[in-house]
């Protein structure tokens, strides 16, 4: 049997590759994959490169890092601790500090990538929430990005435990605290995981072992699952001209996008460089060892993990007993409540609204978030919920920054928790509209041009400049959208319809989802409104009129520009 290669220009080694793989049929679809060029899909990149970052630092910090809590006595260069007992992994950190080349460098690189790693994920996140992206069929990859973004924030956590500094150690001190509240398990649990009483022998050893293998594993898993789907879905991408829920407009993965993101990479990698050689971060050699009797003064923890210890400082103290058991609702609602809740209720989002709006229809073009008010809204009142916990695990800092009283804080934040969401969701969800009752003005009657005209019977109007064809398009580029219907209570044979309790409730909540979103306008509608504009504006003209075209404004005869705006 004769096989007629396809590949006859590969280089030998390639083609060799090619007969026992089939790499040039793979590569000739998947290469020329389509990618949508806008600035906002790099935010996922960055957290993908931030990734790679941290693997390569994180491999070369494992080669003289020691996971051990035997106690030695560190004769190192660094005079200050000399002389002082101390666990291995804090002896090995300050060697790897001091004493190997390089050493200071890579610790802050890979420290620097960690914290831009959860922050390019968070924000990449929000892209996706506020411009719907996460909509069928995309909600498993929503699910999959989050539990990402979990666990980049317990893998940032744990991997700043592993120095054993009294900075750390404090960290742990409180993550303890929040195992122990945990009713009937919670000393066990504490036990299990530091092997003793805190600070325990192994917790040192068992955290790296996790820090290295485990969690960057499952993240790894998580990555390629992503990136599958991604390709398997394709993009999605912003309306325009020429995009549909059924292409991609953009550039393909060779030449273009392949040599874009290689750039992209090492423009990632060089400004995180920069940041770890000139922005000191986690000194570690200013703490000390960890001495459960001691606390570093205004001690703070990444800034990722703010939220739950905000959560923490702003819950008022008491607790219960219940037939022997104590239950310390101080630590056990904002520690083991309110974070599992919220991180539930973000993941399942997607599943949420899909039930209120009963949209099961594909999308691949992404909405302007101020399309979807009431989404929008929800993601600001989000974004404020943790941004005042996240204020909240700084109370002591602001309180002695600013000069005022710790305790004027904190109850100002308890109670800016409760009305602080609920304000921003309201004012969010008005601007949206607003901003939608604007883009329509600008469909049905223009931009405002500036020029004062007076008519035969002496009013004076302002002329308007039609809108072009483009921006026309990107505006009304959306669903007409309407509340969820539910159907009559009983069908033609007077039978109750079933689970219909339930379908109220999700009726009313659809008609709050859609309450007071402006509907785009009708042909009809742009089509009386640039008729009555034009006749006002040009009636000078011999019901001439002008239309937006593809090239700049045209003039028309009047029955011709009805028919044009009609169509657009």
């Amino acid at each position: 049997m004769t096989t007629v290669s396809t590949t006859k220009d590969f280089p030998p080694p390639v083609k060799w590759v090619d007969d026992r793989l089939g790499i040039g049929k793979i590569g000739k679809k998947n290469l020329r994959k389509v990618f949508p060029d806008h600035w906002s899909f790099m935010l996922g990149e960055i957290a993908l490169y931030s990734f790679i970052i941290l693997i390569l630092t994180g491999i070369f910090l494992t080669l003289w890092f020691k996971p051990s809590m035997g106690e030695v006595e560190y004769q190192g260069s660094y005079s200050l601790l000399k002389g002082l007992h101390m666990s291995e992994a804090y002896a090995s950190t300050l060697d790897i500090t001091f004493d190997v080349r390089g050493g200071l460098l890579m610790r802050q690189i890979h420290h620097w990538a960690a914290v831009l790693f959860v922050a390019s994920m968070m924000v990449h996140l929000l892209r996706i929430f506020f411009t719907g992206a996460f909509r069928k069929p995309r909600e498993l990859n929503w699910v999959i990005g989050f539990g990402m973004l979990f666990l980049g924030i317990i893998e940032g956590f744990i991997g700043y435990g592993l120095p054993d500094d009294l900075l750390s150690g404090t960290g742990l001190r409180i993550t303890q605290g929040m195992i122990q509240a945990s009713p009937v398990i919670g000393t066990y649990l504490s036990f299990f995981i530091f092997g003793g009483e805190f600070p325990g022998n192994e917790f040192v050893s068992r955290f790296f072992t996790i820090h290295v293998l485990l969690i960057p594993g499952l993240i790894l898993a998580l990555v390629t699952a992503h990136l599958f789907l991604v390709v398997y879905h394709k993009h999605t991408q912003y309306p325009g001209p020429g995009r549909t829920e059924k292409n991609v407009v953009g550039y393909p993965l060779m030449p273009v996008y392949m040599a874009k993101a290689g750039g992209f990479f090492f423009v990632v990698f060089g400004v995180t460089a920069l940041m770890g050689a000139l922005l000191q971060i986690n000194p570690v050699w200013l703490y000390g060892p960890y001495n459960p009797a001691e606390v570093t003064a205004g001690s703070q923890p990444d800034w990722y993990m703010g939220w739950l210890e905000g959560s923490v400082r702003l819950m008022p103290g008491f607790e219960s007993h219940f037939w022997g058991v104590t239950l310390s609702w101080n630590l056990l609602i904002p520690a083991l409540i309110i974070p599992p809740a919220f991180v539930t209720l973000v993941a399942l989002y997607p599943f949420i609204e899909q039930w209120i709006t009963g949209d099961k229809r594909e999308h691949h073009l992404l909405d302007r978030p101020r399309n979807m008010p009431t989404r929008t809204g929800i993601g600001a009142a989000f974004i404020t919920f943790y941004g005042l916990l996240w204020i909240g695990g700084g109370n002591d800092l602001i309180a002695t920054h600013f000069g005022v009283s710790l305790n004027n804080v904190t109850w100002f934040l308890r109670v800016m928790i409760f009305l602080g969401p609920v304000f921003a969701f309201w004012a969010t969800r008005r601007i949206a509209i607003s901003l939608q009752r604007s883009d329509n003005d600008r469909i049905l009657h223009g931009l405002e041009s500036g020029i004062i005209m007076r008519l035969p019977h002496g009013e004076y109007i302002e002329k308007h400049t039609p809108i072009s064809t483009y921006e026309a398009y990107e505006l009304t580029a959306r669903d007409r959208i309407l509340p969820l219907d539910i159907g009559p209570e009983t069908d033609e044979n007077g039978v109750r319809a079933p689970k219909r309790a339930i379908n109220k409730v999700r009726a009313r909540l659809s008609r709050f989802y859609f309450a007071d979103s402006v509907q785009k306008p009708t042909a009809e509608e742009i089509a009386e409104a640039h008729a009555h504009g034009h006749h006002d504006d040009h009636e000078e003209l011999g019901h001439a009129a002008e239309v937006p075209g593809l090239t700049g404004t045209v003039e028309v005869d009047d029955e011709t520009a009805r028919e044009q705006i009609t169509k657009h």
